[in-house]
């Protein structure tokens, strides 16, 4: 009787839960016909959507679930999120149209991101400054033009602002000062110019801050060192001139501070070192002069230091023991630094990438302490002579090496290269012997990259195993003899091909590759010219045969990028 009660009771209070569920479910508001009509307008501004977001757009209730990318306010049925976003590593989603002013419209919209769809065109609409309730306007990487609406700095709710990846163009709006909410501003890799506006000093919480790759010129403005809230800034690929200012260097916060590609001059500023939390300090490519400063070594959560390609001059400075310990990835190429070796502060860290080029080092490769460590070696461009046997022993995480333009002297058959190895580049040294080691015992698992060009290397182009991973092969400029293997077939990723300047014979072989391009041949004498169809692969070829051997077919008198 008990049992029977209590089955009857819990019965009736199901009933009566789903009965509220019911009815608060048909009492729920269906979304706003002015927000219904502004999402379907901006729908039929794009004519083409390969992510079928838009085909969900149906029926009269936008804010049932069913329309992807939409949001409402349970309580007043007012749409509050737009969302449509490509997913990563997705190059086939895109839409083709133009942002519809109608999206102005949605008066209580909170969250707009339109982001990736790559083929979205026209300008930003003025009545996006309608939105006052907005906190994340976010439209990057699509193909929106002309110039950035003034009024967009009346939006001020906004926490974050990213305009990125476009063809935007015309001058950051000095309205942008307005925005004093503002946490993240993201206006990277369009065509903006003229300097940073002064009015940004008003934007006491932003925290990241990227203007990269653009056209902006006029000195790094002072105020930057004014927002003590900023943990990354990125001002890399623009035509910045002036000094780096000391007030930067204030920023106890900053942990990513990229000025590289610009036109800066003067020193590196000692007060560096106050950027305690600082992780990655990148200013290559300007026209920075003097030492660098010790006081680097103070940066205890530094990981990434990039100088490389400014006028930096000698000494180096001694790092002690202790100093930048957290130290992975270092770039000192292409200033005015003599080296003569690599210093022991160097060799005896725990680094992943080291690159020196174009420091004058000389005599012997260096040995490092600690080589399991080590991805990538970029050592071109100096006066090394010797050293290569050992130089990889134990070098068991290397993915990239540059020895380009020195004065090796080795057979390259009897090296042993790490198994991990994904590109090696050995041009312009004095290095012998055949291909056949490399190519046999090498290509079949990661070697991506082999550059072996202008050296003295002798013999045959080897075969080509089934399952190479290799994408360009250059062995331009050396001693070669021989036919060229119908076994290059086997490349089914190649991208560039170069053996020019060979003595290479025969004809080129019909098996290469899978998918049409042209080649262009002429006869010695320049007497006759044709063209003769071949297949490549899906990723375009580019095939260089210039040859110097008399009983070839034709001389291929160009580099040319196949066609498809």
């Amino acid at each position: 009787m008990q049992l029977g009660t209590w089955v009857l009771f819990n019965l009736l209070l199901v009933s009566s839960l789903l009965s509220e569920f019911s009815e608060s479910v048909s009492q729920a508001p269906i979304c706003s016909e002015q927000d219904r009509a502004s999402l379907l307008s901006f729908k039929a501004s794009i004519s083409q959507d390969t992510s079928q977001t838009l085909s969900t757009w149906t029926g009269r209730d936008c804010c049932d679930g069913g329309w992807e990318g939409v949001q409402c306010n349970p309580s007043t049925g007012r749409v509050n999120v737009l969302q449509i976003q490509r997913p990563e590593r997705d190059d086939e989603t895109y839409m083709k149209g133009t942002l519809s002013p109608s999206l102005g419209n949605l008066h209580f919209l909170e969250v707009m991101i339109i982001s990736g769809m790559k083929h979205i065109t026209g300008p930003i609409p003025s009545s996006f400054s309608n939105l006052t309730h907005l906190t994340q306007l976010i439209l990057d990487d699509n193909s929106i033009g002309g110039c950035i609406p003034p009024s967009l700095g009346r939006l001020s709710l906004l926490q974050s602002l990213s305009l990125a990846g476009n063809h935007l163009k015309g001058q950051i709006p000095p309205t942008f000062g307005a925005l004093t909410n503002l946490v993240q501003l993201n206006l990277a890799r369009n065509s903006l110019t003229g300097p940073i506006p002064l009015t940004l000093k008003t934007l006491l919480n932003l925290q990241y801050l990227d203007l990269s790759y653009n056209l902006l010129s006029a000195p790094v403005p002072d105020f930057i060192g004014e927002l003590k809230n900023l943990t990354y800034i990125d001002l890399s690929s623009n035509l910045l001139t002036g000094k780096i200012p000391v007030s930067l260097f204030g920023l106890v916060n900053l942990l990513d501070l990229s000025l590289s590609s610009n036109k800066l001059t003067g020193n590196i500023p000692d007060q560096v070192g106050n950027l305690k939390s600082l992780t990655s300090l990148q200013l290559s490519a300007n026209l920075l002069t003097g030492h660098i400063p010790l006081s680097i070594s103070k940066l205890q959560n530094l990981w990434y230091l990039n100088l490389s390609r400014n006028c930096l001059s000698d000494p180096l400075p001694v790092i002690p023991t202790k100093g930048i310990p957290a130290l992975l990835s270092i770039d000192l190429s292409y200033n005015n630094l003599s080296l003569g070796t690599v210093p022991d502060w160097i060799r005896s860290k725990q680094l992943k990438d080291v690159h020196l080029a174009g420091c004058n080092l000389k005599g012997d490769l260096p040995h490092f302490t600690r080589p399991d460590s080590l991805s990538s070696i970029d050592l071109s461009d100096n006066y090394l002579v010797d050293g290569i046997s050992n130089f990889f022993t134990n070098m068991s995480s290397l993915q990239k090496v540059k020895l380009s333009n020195n004065q090796l002297r080795f057979d390259i058959s009897a090296i042993k290269l790490p198994a991990e190895l994904s590109s090696i580049d050995l041009h312009g040294n004095l290095v012998v012997g055949s291909l056949s080691t490399i190519v046999n015992n090498r290509t079949g698992t990661s070697l991506e990259v082999i550059d072996v060009s202008n050296n003295f290397i002798s013999g045959h182009i080897p075969g080509f195993v089934e399952g190479s991973s290799l994408k360009v092969l250059n062995v331009g400029s050396n001693n070669i003899t021989g036919p060229i293997p119908v076994s290059i077939s086997n490349l089914v990723y190649l991208e560039r091909l170069d053996i020019s300047r060979n003595h290479v014979s025969g004809t080129i072989p019909s098996s290469l590759g899978q998918t049409n391009c042209v080649v262009k041949y002429h006869k010695p004498d320049h007497s006759t010219s044709f063209d003769r169809l071949l297949t490549a692969t899906t990723c375009a070829y580019v095939a260089n045969l210039y040859n110097h051997a008399r009983n070839t077919e034709a001389w291929v008198s160009e580099m040319l990028t196949l066609s498809y």
